[in-house]
């Protein structure tokens, strides 16, 4: 598979990384372990080396995942990228983030054994804390680095004026963040920002969260965090939003692409800085997903595409209300 570097300073990276964060129960409903192992093993047989979690993903559970899935697997055939800082109780529940310098390098040492690894390729935290100047939190990652315990330094989920300030503490490599033809707002500040300093993106949420997919969960099913915080899935919305992706799978059956694919590949056609990183959770999911490689969109396939699936034809915002109003990406700065 192609590879790209990843920003200005990054490793050399897949043009499409493994999101694994639904592998792990609590997020999309039920998992099944030996499937999600044989995916990430199906995703590094086929040349996908960027492999994303989250500390908090499962809490831990994702971190143990991967270590097994990636025994015996030589440590230089693989990127982790590792999220941190997002707060659960016991009960599964989110309350805040913290991203201390203290607790920086707490959440690396305990990541560090699950992974079994001595060292972490880019680390990042997932949300900004508002309690923690930025420069505090990249510093105590850029010591981590001196010694020998983290790569790189990514970002997650912030706004232009905080890459920024981050960047001038230490090169950041890469800005974790929504994007897809449902969520485009970081066209506005945030890409042109990441292309002025060189920073890589790494696109989650391609497919809006299966949305565009069409393949959806049932609304009763209140395990899935879809239907149960993000607006896009609730009733009222979801109907709005099938019937574009149907748009969508329309323009797919004359290239032989799924709607998926399609979504897939206008992503990858935004530039060679973004790279998608698919949440497959199953080896069929991920077959899907390489497809898209194949996929060849003319200008104005691309533009059939984007007015299918506009924006402002979206109902619903990406993150309920309050997760809205706490998301350094979307303050308007």
């Amino acid at each position: 598979m192609q590879t790209v570097k990843l920003g200005k300073t990054g490793p050399a990276v897949s043009i499409l990384g493994l999101g694994c964060m639904g592998m792990s129960p609590g997020t999309y409903g039920p998992s099944d372990e030996a499937e999600s192992i044989a995916t990430i093993q199906a995703a590094l047989a086929a040349g996908i080396n960027l492999i994303d979690t989250g500390d908090f993903y499962g809490m831990g559970h994702n971190e143990m995942l991967i270590r097994r899935a990636l025994d015996g697997v030589p440590r230089d055939k693989v990127v982790i990228s590792v999220k941190f800082g997002a707060l659960r109780d016991p009960a599964g529940a989110f309350f805040g983030n913290d991203a201390r310098p203290q607790a920086v390098k707490t959440f690396l040492a305990y990541t560090l054994r699950r992974l079994n690894t001595d060292h972490i390729d880019i680390y990042r935290p997932a949300r900004l804390d508002p309690a923690v100047p930025i420069e505090d939190t990249i510093g105590a990652i850029a010591d981590m680095i001196r010694a020998g315990y983290v790569c790189h330094i990514g970002l997650s989920e912030v706004g232009a004026e905080t890459i920024r300030r981050a960047h001038a503490v230490h090169p950041i490599v890469d800005l974790q963040i929504e994007y897809s033809l449902m969520s485009r707002s970081i066209e506005a500040k945030i890409l042109p920002t990441t292309r002025e300093l060189g920073i890589g993106i790494t696109a989650y949420g391609v497919l809006s969260r299966g949305l565009l997919s069409g393949r959806v969960p049932a609304t009763t099913n209140k395990g899935d965090l879809r239907i149960v915080r993000m607006p896009r899935f609730q009733q009222g919305n979801i109907e709005k939003n099938l019937a574009l992706v149907d748009a969508l799978r329309r323009i797919g059956e004359e290239k032989g692409a799924t709607p998926a694919q399609l979504a897939i590949a206008w992503v990858l056609s935004r530039g060679g800085d973004i790279v998608p990183v698919l949440g497959a959770r199953r080896r069929a999911q991920l077959d899907e997903t390489l497809g898209a490689l194949d996929i060849k969109l003319s200008a104005a396939d691309l533009a059939r595409i984007e007015a299918a699936v506009a924006p402002n034809l979206t109902a619903g915002t990406r993150y309920d209300a309050p997760q809205m109003a706490h998301l350094d990406s979307e303050a308007h700065h």
